[in-house]
């Protein structure tokens, strides 16, 4: 696999919410840190996304807000 974002985490899939159109993808990296992504039912399909898969949770920002109170 190449790619040209440049943070790629390797985890296994925790838990998936099917929704009738978007499923919420909860992958947890090795530390037990957790990554929730929201993807199309239809990409879970796909991407024979299961309970304890290996995946890469692929992160592409063009920007990143810091906020305080």
């Amino acid at each position: 696999m190449k790619i040209s974002a440049r943070n790629v985490l390797k985890g296994k899939v925790k838990t998936i919410v099917a929704g009738a159109v978007n499923s919420e993808v909860v992958v947890e990296l090795p530390g037990g840190a957790v990554i929730t992504s929201i993807i199309t039912k239809a990409s879970v399909d796909s991407l024979q996304l299961a309970e304890g898969k290996e995946v890469y949770a692929v992160i592409k920002a063009s920007n990143v807000m810091i906020a305080v109170d």
